[in-house]
């Protein structure tokens, strides 16, 4: 009796801060891997790429496999956004005597949990998927035991779930538990999307005949709409309450980065059909003149610009053809572009000559100190008379596509740009033969970091087209081969040929 009674106190003693110990270390590697997380998951401001940083973190720290399906708008069937694999698979084999259930896990993920006091293994975990801390209904610690509900005044057990309800943490016991699929059943992933669109949370294991054990959690926050599930299949032991916790902690983190990009997104999106509405509806020219344009931004994230072209119908059948570029980039620079276009446009109407028209626009805008300075090229067309006026503040000069394809730079007088109140801006008429296509372009079409101006034009100078090049066949051929759908600034292009109608 005397033995027991001092082995009983001190050995308990010694158990219950061993597990404490071993708890702390639980919850400093927990702490760790959440700031791994933060680090991992939202570097870019990219859906997709959002979800494959969660893929990739949570195989890698939970060694799963790990999937990501995406609601585009609730009640949408899902979409795989992202799937992963572990970095190695752990071996089958037979646990030595007295070692653990589950291999180490040497990725630097969560540590096993406390051995238990009847001596069970750190992280061990009963068949039925529970943690073995928790205490028996005769108040021991064995394994895979739950507390016994406290009954209600009709006999339930307090605060029970309403039938087929899931609680947070729904642990799966040998035979399945509500809820729980196995891996080879077709609804799966329709079942996982459900729970996702209703916040549910399923942790579930097969029976200890099969290997496969299964996580899902929805990709939301607090109070807002699901945007879908990430899920964790894997051999081997349950899934623990801590790595369920580490994966819930990385799928709201996930799922705040997936609304940050939406937003994101959706302003761009509005941005870009704003800049479209800008610049790829110029003004009706007369029917005797085809033409075609083209608009591309810089990169993904620079949406609207200063870049635009025009064209204004005049009287006695001919077009003003117009092509602007104003400093800088943004929405500041589009501001002030559609306030050049304004101007320019009540300008044209008065029926001037190009080059008196870009002597107003610069004493206009010289009068406004917050204006940007701009460049801007201006082309009269008279198909009756078969010539083209050009006027030009600053800007690069035009290239024409004759009929069997070859091209050439328009050499005219170049002016400053419109805002420095100078002004001397010159006339140049040239010839344009019914084959002949226009090229109007700003300088992000040819321009590249590095090169010199001269080279870059005569880039564009040696272009061969195919016979007969029509407007629309020159825009999409200069954008290809000058690469312009990866140019570092704005690229707006106008091209237009005199139509020839056949003889009544």
């Amino acid at each position: 009796m005397t033995g027991y009674a001092t082995r009983g106190p001190l050995g308990g003693g010694g158990v219950v801060a061993e597990r404490e110990t071993e708890r702390e270390h639980a919850l400093l590697a927990r702490v760790r891997a959440m700031e791994e997380a933060v680090g991992a998951i939202g570097t870019t401001l990219d859906e997709t790429g959002t979800c494959r940083e969660l893929a990739a973190f949570a195989a890698r720290r939970l060694r799963a496999t790990a999937t990501v399906d995406l609601l585009a708008e609730p009640g949408a069937p899902p979409w795989r956004a992202a799937h992963a694999e572990p970095p190695e698979r752990a071996a089958s084999a037979a646990p030595a005597a007295g070692a653990a259930t589950h291999p180490a896990d040497t990725s630097g993920g969560l540590p096993p949990s406390a051995p238990t006091a009847s001596g069970g293994a750190a992280g061990e975990v009963a068949p039925g998927g529970l943690p073995p801390s928790v205490p028996t209904a005769e108040g021991g610690a064995g394994p895979g035991a739950l507390p016994p509900p406290a009954p209600t005044a009709s006999g339930g057990a307090e605060g029970g779930a309403a039938p087929g309800a899931l609680p947070p943490f729904a642990f799966s016991a040998p035979g399945g538990a509500p809820g729980a699929l196995p891996p080879s059943s077709p609804t799966a992933p329709a079942t996982a999307a459900a729970r996702a669109a209703s916040g549910d949370t399923a942790l579930a294991g097969t029976a200890p005949g099969g290997a496969r054990h299964r996580l899902s959690l929805p990709l939301a926050v607090d109070g807002e709409e699901p945007a879908g599930t990430v899920t964790l299949t894997r051999g081997g032991p349950p899934f623990t309450a801590d790595e369920a916790a580490l994966l819930r902690y990385a799928a709201r983190l996930a799922a705040r980065h997936l609304g940050h990009a939406r937003r994101l997104a959706a302003a761009e999106d509005a941005a870009l059909h704003l800049q479209r509405a800008l610049v790829a509806e110029p003004g009706r020219p007369h029917p005797n003149l085809e033409i075609a344009g083209g608009y591309l931004p810089a990169g993904p994230r620079a949406l609207v610009g200063g870049d635009w072209f025009e064209t204004v119908r005049l009287h006695f059948g001919r077009s003003l053809l117009v092509v602007g570029d104003v400093m800088g980039h943004g929405l500041d620079a589009a501001v002030d572009m559609n306030a050049y276009r304004n101007a320019l446009r009540e300008a044209a109407a008065t029926d001037l000559p190009p080059h008196r028209v870009l002597r107003h626009l610069d004493s206009v805008v010289a009068e406004d100190d917050a204006r940007r300075p701009a460049t801007v090229l201006l082309v009269r067309v008279d198909p009756a008379r078969g010539t083209a006026t050009f006027a030009s503040a600053g800007h690069l000069p035009p290239a024409v596509f004759h009929a069997d394809g070859s091209a050439e730079l328009v050499h005219l007088t170049v002016g400053p740009p419109l805002g420095t109140g100078v002004g001397g801006y010159e006339p140049t008429t040239r010839p344009l033969d019914p084959g002949d296509t226009l090229l109007l372009f700003t300088d992000g079409l040819v321009e590249r970091r590095g090169e010199d101006i001269d080279h870059s034009l005569a880039r564009l100078a040696s272009l061969r087209l195919p016979r007969d090049p029509g407007p629309d066949r020159v825009v999409e051929e200069v954008l290809g081969r000058l690469g312009a759908h990866s140019a570092e600034d704005d690229v707006a292009v106008l091209a237009a040929r005199i139509r020839v109608r056949p003889h009544q």
